[in-house]
């Protein structure tokens, strides 16, 4: 039902779009204009929602709040098609969903004492048994609640809050930063010459996965059978996905907990995905993994700070000369000042000396030498 009426409030926005502009370059000179309305935004559209339960007594089965969030969710997708989001970055055009693809629906504003014990008390729905990831501490007041359908089951995700936890200002040493250098022969490769192996998850898990799509490919369309075949082969990939985020999880660990400030590269990952590489570079998840590291980095009090990526792996870092090379070389030798070593070594190296000069960690290192000299004694006379 919640899929319906996202569909259904969607194509109202698309019907307005699609009638009411008309390209200054592209408009004829006689054309039938329809009947303009206005702009179906978030509230408009809200209002519809008491006629809706009257025409289709159905979805009073429904929370108010949980139909609200579907308005919200319109608004938001349709606001980044047009407008873009906070750093101005559009979206492509929003697509209508089909059952197999909405799976999540959010309370809005969930009650404080919904979970009691081994049970959650949700609107409409009633007390349901959970399976609780790690106790919820006393202090921290729930905020909204959201339930998600995947492959093994159903998911409660629960939002917290607790405003008595300070803001932690990062306290950067400078011996403590580190440049790393994504890659696809070695997960990373830091500045100090560490490196991290890469796991290949979907690689080692290609072969289960042919006899699993097999089986799917095998079944007659809309029969049982596929769908049980269907629902096999999901399992199968999340498994896959959920190891390869555990990965990325301990491997943020290992980082923060050894360094303050970590630098990496902003690589074009969407324009990699279309090359001979992207099999690889999916199977790597580079761009989860460094949304893992800037959260935790951030919760824990860190940085992580991003550089352009042109011309890390082609210029020397000890020199800045320029060294030309193609991508199967793996190893940099300098004619300039004979600096010989690893290709993402000396990439991992070239990040780190880009990321000392950054704007943002330029001035926190500027505001800890005041903070520094400030409070530094000063010298008494004999």
């Amino acid at each position: 039902m919640l899929c319906a009426q996202y569909n259904y409030l969607l194509a109202d926005r698309f019907n307005w779009y699609e009638q009411n502009r008309s390209p200054v370059n592209a408009c004829s000179v006689i054309c039938h204009l329809p009947e303009l309305r206005n702009n179906p935004d978030y509230y408009s559209q809200k209002k519809t929602l008491p006629q809706l339960k009257k025409d289709r007594p159905w979805y009073g089965d429904i929370h108010s709040q949980v139909l609200q969030d579907v308005v919200k969710r319109v608004k938001v997708t349709f606001d980044r098609f047009l407008k873009g989001d906070s750093s101005g970055k559009r979206s492509g055009r929003p697509r209508f969903k089909s059952k197999s693809r909405y799976k999540t629906f959010t309370y809005p504003q969930a009650k404080q004492d919904c979970l009691q014990g081994n049970k959650i008390k949700l609107p409409k729905l009633g007390e349901i048994k959970v399976i609780l990831h790690r106790p919820i501490p006393e202090e921290f007041k729930v905020k909204t609640a959201s339930v998600t359908k995947k492959a093994d089951g159903y998911y409660l995700t629960l939002s917290l809050e607790d405003k008595t936890v300070p803001v932690v200002t990062p306290d950067i040493k400078p011996d403590k930063m580190v440049g790393i250098d994504l890659g696809l022969k070695e997960f990373l490769t830091t500045s100090n010459g560490e490196t991290v192996a890469i796991p290949q998850k979907y690689r080692k898990a290609q072969k289960r996965l042919r006899v699993i799509q097999k089986k799917v490919s095998r079944r007659k369309k809309g029969s049982n059978r596929r769908l049980k075949a269907i629902k096999l082969l999901a399992k199968q990939h999340k498994k896959v996905a959920d190891r390869r985020k555990d990965f990325h999880f301990k491997t943020a660990k290992q980082l923060l907990s050894k360094y303050d400030v970590v630098a990496y590269e902003e690589l074009n990952i969407k324009g990699l995905s279309r090359t001979r590489l992207a099999k690889s570079v999916h199977d790597a998840g580079w761009g989860n993994f460094l949304f893992i590291l800037a959260s935790k980095a951030e919760n824990a009090g860190l940085l992580t700070v991003g550089v352009k990526a042109s011309g890390t792996s082609q210029k020397c870092s000890s020199c800045g000369e320029r060294v030309p090379k193609k991508l199967h070389v793996r190893w940099h030798d300098c004619p300039h000042c004979g600096c010989s070593l690893d290709r993402d070594h000396n990439a991992a190296l070239n990040i780190l000396n880009r990321a000392v000069g950054h704007p943002v960690l330029k001035a926190q290192l500027m505001s800890d030498a005041v903070a520094g000299v400030a409070e530094k004694p000063t010298p008494t006379a004999c």
